[in-house]
Order: structure tokens, then sequence, then C-alpha cells
């Protein structure tokens, strides 16, 4: 297998002299022989190392320099007289580009070529200067490059002054985004290419299909209603929150967390000026269900708010037992399910309201959000768009894609099956090298003190995981989510990479 990371061991950088000096010594006959056999760079301080390994044995490799003057400023003076002013506000230099002879057939070019895109595009600049060999003129020039000085160098060494501007490279990079391989929990990508309706949301057909999603959505959360929304997850949230407002606004309620959606549902709560206390375990822990019940015993509240899938770090949180405290105590239990809807099967009955969204577990596209109620809401003072009450009376209050509705419907085909597909996936991934924690079949954590450095070389490699969120990246964990369409083919090449990378670091 081929792949390509930032060099950061002294193995690396060993082997990197080395293959410098079998290039730019041996076969370029640029610099005098030497006993060591190796060439260490004049700006090897000042460089960055995009390297190619074919498994555990480096075969090529590229270096990135953006420090001035650059070596091509000291052959044709400042590269400024050359290129567009907007071209040269954040330029670097590739130098070099070398492959091991055994090793030079397309593979390794591509991955050289695809870790220039990638790095020079993810370090924001504009544009990559590079003293191209004569003899290699053809191949920098499929890569995007194009020559904007007269060659310079001796006869023996002869170089062509080329650049490669963001702007141009714009088609490779697009092409290279289209390759990746996401493990993100969302949104989940189209199997099929979104094809635009012109079916009226005012239509009858409209009309009977939404009925349909509407019905098949309650089948499946066995709920009584849910009101769509053309927004997100943290809509449907704000709308939930509002709701609560005009029905208890002067009583108290309480927020229960133990991750960040927890956290960012209180601060809605407050936001919306609600009456609420906060429940806080910790991050990652269980709720305690006997702390709950000794506030409940207190008195004085109506209403409990919780998220049930807490995808920051991968809890399912207790239903039955909170569902049980509310029966109890006579409140409202009101949950956010957006990352547990159709990742689980669990009843929403006994939940006053419920949100979920079309993009997550459920495969769907997004762009739709849910609430889901055991009663109609029969009176809100929350604005127009957030008014749960104003949806029920006029039905579709505000345009709804047609092809918004299309997908949630083609994707409820798939259940109850999906249901299953996804707790195999995750099984897939506890049985695997990684040290995960999941404790519901949509998200797993991996948590390791190098996380930033396994991102970075995952994405080099075109491999997506879901981890550059602040409260994340401070915890040195990244995800994996099971719901993307195609998992279990991307997971094993992922597999294959990590194996090979974990005997680097």
């Amino acid at each position: 297998m081929y792949w390509s990371k930032i060099a950061a061991t002294d193995e690396e950088f060993d082997a990197i002299a080395a293959l410098n000096y079998e290039t730019f010594v041996e076969e370029i006959p640029q610099h005098e022989h030497n006993p060591s056999r190796r060439l260490i760079d004049k700006f090897h301080e000042e460089n960055v190392y995009v390297i190619v390994y074919k498994n555990t044995e480096m075969v090529g490799m590229v270096a990135f320099r953006d420090t001035r003057p650059f070596s091509i400023d000291r052959k044709i003076g400042d590269v400024e007289n050359y290129l567009d002013a907007e071209v040269c506000e954040h330029l670097c230099e590739i130098r070099l580009l070398a492959v091991k002879k055994d090793h030079r057939n397309g593979r390794v070019f591509t991955k050289l070529a695809t870790a220039i895109y990638r790095y020079f595009y993810d370090e924001g600049y504009t544009a990559c200067v590079i003293s191209g060999t004569v003899r290699e003129e053809k191949m920098y020039t499929q890569m995007g490059f194009r020559q904007f000085a007269s060659a310079v160098g001796t006869e023996e060494a002869r170089y062509l002054p080329m650049v490669l501007t963001r702007q141009e490279s714009a088609v490779f990079r697009e092409r290279l985004r289209e390759q990746n391989i996401v493990f993100f929990p969302g949104p989940v990508a189209l199997e099929k290419p979104l094809i635009p309706s012109t079916i009226s949301h005012r239509s009858v057909k409209f009309q009977q299909e939404l009925d349909e999603m509407e019905n098949e959505l309650c089948k499946l959360a066995k709920a009584n209603y849910v009101i769509p929304l053309v927004g997100t997850g943290t809509l449907a949230n704000d709308a939930m929150l509002g709701q609560m407002k005009s029905e208890f606004p002067n009583e108290a309620g309480l927020v229960l967390v133990n991750g960040e959606f927890g956290h960012r549902l209180y601060n809605q709560a407050k936001q919306w000026g609600l009456h609420i206390e906060k429940i806080d375990v910790g991050w990652g822990n269980l709720f305690d269900i006997a702390q709950i019940e000794a506030y409940l015993q207190m008195g004085g509240y109506r209403y409990i708010v919780f998220v049930h899938g807490e995808t920051s770090n991968s809890i399912l949180n207790p239903l039955d037992e909170l569902r049980e405290l509310a029966d109890k105590y006579d409140i409202k239990l009101c949950a956010d399910c957006i990352s547990s809807f159709g990742s689980v099967p669990f009843s929403m009955q006994g939940l006053h309201y419920a949100t979920a969204v079309s993009g997550k577990s459920l495969g769907a596209m997004a762009g739709l959000a849910f609430i889901f109620c055991k009663e109609r809401p029969f009176s809100s003072d929350a604005p127009l768009y957030l008014n749960l009450p104003y949806y029920i009376e006029k039905q579709i209050p505000f345009t709804l894609p047609h092809y918004f509705v299309e997908a949630v419907s083609d994707a409820l085909k798939f259940y109850p099956g999906r249901f299953e597909v996804l707790e195999k996936r995750m099984a897939t991934i506890k049985n695997s090298a990684f040290k995960v924690t999941a404790t519901y079949p949509m998200i797993a954590t991996w948590e390791h003190p190098k996380m930033a450095e396994l991102l970075t070389i995952c994405a080099l490699n075109g491999f997506l995981l879901h981890g550059d969120s602040a409260y994340l990246k401070q915890r040195n964990i990244a995800q994996i989510s099971t719901i993307q369409p195609s998992f279990e083919k991307d997971f094993k090449r992922l597999q294959e990479l990590l194996t090979y990378v974990m005997e680097t670091l």
C-alpha cells in the first residue's frame, strides 16, 4: 500500500537524507560525494517534508518551504518580478521531489501529487513555485504547473521555473474532494445524484407524500405526531425549547449534561429564558438516576430535557429509566434524539417532545428537522418559523422542498433492517485494532496521544475522520461514524492504512 505523511521521526529524516543523496548526488550531479552517503538539505530546519511510504518503506518525498528568499529567488531574482501580485500573497516553494528508482510508477507520483494539492491547499498558500527538471517537464505540466521564466542551471542539471496556483489546481482539488472517504456523523453522502423537483409544496401530490413520510416517521419513532421544519438539529432543539417556554413560562426544569451537546442544549435553554438547573455529571459519565430523583423529590420541577445520543463521547443515555422517573413525579420529559433516531430502535412514547433530523443516522440528505410530539401543541409565543402550533394549523406553512421529503421517504424504506446494519458495522469497529468506546451503533470514539498527527496523515491520504471540533481536539480524540453508505469497504481501507501508520509513529 502506498500512503503519505509529514515526516516527523529521526528515522524518517535519515531516510530523507539518504534519498536526497541518491537523487541529487548520484543521479543528478548537483552536490559532491561523501562517505556517509547522506545529503542534508541546507534548508532542512525550515522544510516540511511530505513523504510517501510503500507499506513501511519510505520511497518518495517532497519538501515545502515558505521562508524567503527561496532557492529559486537566488537563481532568477524575486519571483514577484514574474508573477501577478495576487498569486504572490502567500507563496511556498516545493523542492527535493524525489522517488526511489524501483518505485517510479504512476502510483507514487500520484501520491506525491495529491499530497502536494492537499497540503498546499490546507495551509492556505496562494501558489507554490518549483525548479522542475527539464526531463520531467511533462509530469509537472500534468500536475498543473506552468513555466514562468527561462530555464536555469547547468547542462547536466537544467531546471524550469514553474508555478502552481491555487486557481489552476482547483480542478485537481475538486477531484480529490470527490475521492475523499468520510467517516463523519453527518451529513450522509448521497448514493445517487440530487435531482431538483418541480413539484409544488402546495400540490395534492406533495401533501400525500408528506403525509406518508410523517406516518412512517411516527411509526418508526412510535410517536403520535411529527412536525417537519426545513433546517438543522439546532433549529429543531430551538423549536422544542421555544414551545417549552410557552408551556412553562415561570416553572422550573432540569437539563442533564454529560457531553458537548448537553452543554449546547443547556445554553439554548438559557437563551430562551427557561428557568432551568443543570445537572452536570461530567464528560462521558453516565447519568446518576438516584441523583436526578433526589432533585425531583425536592419538588418544583415540571420538566427534564436531555440528549439521548450524546455523540461527543458515544454515550446513549438511559431513556427508559428517565421515562420512569418522569411518570413517577408527573413531569414532562423532552429529548434531543438527533443522533439516536435511526441508529437504534427505541420508543418515543412517554416523551413530551423529541427532536431528530434527516441527515444523520437515518441516512437521508441533510435539510429536514423533526419535532416529535406526544400531544398536539396548541399555543406558543415563539417566532412564527419556530411556532409549532402554527405548523399544525397550516400543515405546510412555509416552503418545504419536495426532494427532502422524497429522500426521507426513500431512507425509511430500509428500516427496520438498517438497525442491524449499523449494529454490525459497530461490531466491526469494536473488533478491530482501534481501542474505541461506543454504547450505541452510530459513532465510536477513539483516543490516542498523537491524534493530531494521525488525523493529518488520514487527511493527506483522503480519509476524513471526525476530529476538527475543539471539544475533540482538546481531548486527543477522533470519531468514526458508521452511517455513511460505503462504510464496509471504506473502513477496511482505513484499517490497512493505519496498520502501517502505527508502525511509523
